[in-house]
């Protein structure tokens, strides 16, 4: 689970995780769909960063 306030980088799928116990209708209405994907950058060097979201996306 994401922690509030985390020096490190995450990535959450909010639909998923923080949202799952919500209706269908409740997600829409907070605009949270199924292929968001929210990133709170953290304070690791911008270039690890960048390269370990290029090789995520590489994946998917």
């Amino acid at each position: 689970m994401v922690n509030v306030g985390d020096s490190k980088t995450l990535i959450v799928h909010p639909a998923s995780t923080i949202c799952a116990d919500n209706t269908e209708a409740e997600k829409l209405q907070m605009g949270v769909y199924e292929d968001l994907v929210r990133i709170s950058i953290g304070i690791e060097d911008s270039k690890d960063i960048l390269a370990d979201i290029d090789q995520a996306l590489k994946v998917v």
